[in-house]
């Protein structure tokens, strides 16, 4: 077996039972791949939590945000030959997609990296606007400076983009607006400039031409993006053939930047894998793991609202030790520890 993760033995961390709904009639169905940042001396995640209405017999209803920022519910007769509901994530209907949950981001915090608690003093994170009335997602995290900078899917009917979020306090926030135009998401900032240039990791969509591949980009001021380049392709056969998508910030190492990845078959088998990227020009690959560094091969990995998946936004380092909090089976939160010397020598060997 490929993989090379000790899990918490506390696993699962946070439940959907540990977090309260953001406002009553809704029910959490799922918490999701979290971002992972220090402030204040505490180890803080940023929750993708996913809402609906609590279910009633032979109806679909799901929630999204009005043109007024408030949230209306939907709902359909399971019977209508026109609502298409074979897939959990997605409801197809007369033409149009709905996601079945709304997600919003909480933030959550831990003395110990193990047992996490709400902090009323720092409210959720709620979509805004034309462009995030399906909701937010997926939020990665990175830090320069004293700012921390928030890099997130937005959704609407308009489609998928990055969204950009910065604040000094997560008390205050400033919207940049959407980074990278739909169809568009995991992306993630590297940690400082290189040669003067603020870089990022991005993954386009195009399946018809192309595929779910991942990009870099850069920008003189982390407003505007360009100078877009492939930097890793699908690979048929294999642990990642249908799809991938950049992980965290990249980890600055003596040999290079450290991409932590996720992959996907034809199946929908989310795993991690590994990139290492040159330090000074980070769009030159110099190698890419074989088989994957961590695989969905726990109970809570493998069973869930989606199963067989492990996917991770965010991770700590602390010398050798990579702290991985991760989303399993889009359902639970979970922790993993990682040898950065033995992901490396799957790289370099």
């Amino acid at each position: 077996m490929a993989d090379i993760a000790q899990r918490f033995p506390q696993n699962p961390l946070l439940t959907p039972s540990d977090i309260q709904p953001s406002r009553p009639g809704l029910e959490i169905t799922c918490l999701l791949n979290p971002g992972v940042f220090r402030f204040n001396g505490k180890i803080w995640l940023l929750l993708r939590v996913a809402e609906r209405p609590v279910q009633k017999p032979g109806v679909t209803s799901f929630p999204i945000f009005d043109a007024n920022g408030q949230i209306e519910i939907l709902e359909f007769d399971n019977a209508e030959p026109r609502l298409d509901r074979t897939d959990p994530r997605v409801i197809r209907f007369d033409g149009r997609h709905y996601l079945t949950t709304l997600s919003h981001l909480r933030l959550v915090s831990s003395t110990d990296g193990i047992r996490f608690a709400e902090d009323p003093s720092y409210p959720p994170l709620f979509g805004q606007g034309e462009l995030e009335t399906y909701g937010i997602e997926d939020c990665r995290v990175v830090q320069m400076g004293e700012t921390y900078y928030l890099t997130y899917t937005q959704v609407s009917h308009h489609g998928v983009g990055v969204g950009l979020r910065s604040t000094k306090d997560w008390l205050a926030f400033t919207r940049h607006g959407m980074m990278i135009p739909p169809h568009n998401k995991d992306c993630a900032l590297f940690g400082e400039p290189v040669g003067g240039k603020f870089f990022a990791l991005h993954r386009p969509s195009s399946p018809e031409l192309g595929g779910n591949y991942i990009w870099l980009a850069e920008s003189p001021d982390l407003e505007y993006w360009g100078r877009h380049r492939c930097l890793a392709h699908t690979r048929p056969g294999r642990w990642d053939s249908a799809r991938i998508g950049a992980g965290a910030s990249p980890v600055k190492t003596d040999r290079g930047w450290l991409v932590i990845y996720h992959g996907a078959n034809e199946k929908h088998r989310y795993c991690l894998g590994a990139m290492l990227l040159d330090l000074n020009d980070p769009a030159r690959v110099i190698a890419r793991t074989t088989e994957p560094v961590m695989e969905p091969v726990a109970d809570y990995e493998r069973s869930g609202f989606f199963g067989n998946v492990v996917f991770t936004n965010g991770h700590l380092v602390n010398g050798d030790t990579l702290t991985l909090y991760y989303g399993a089976s889009d359902t639970v939160i979970c922790g993993a520890r990682l040898s950065l010397r033995s992901i490396l020598s799957r790289l370099i060997d």
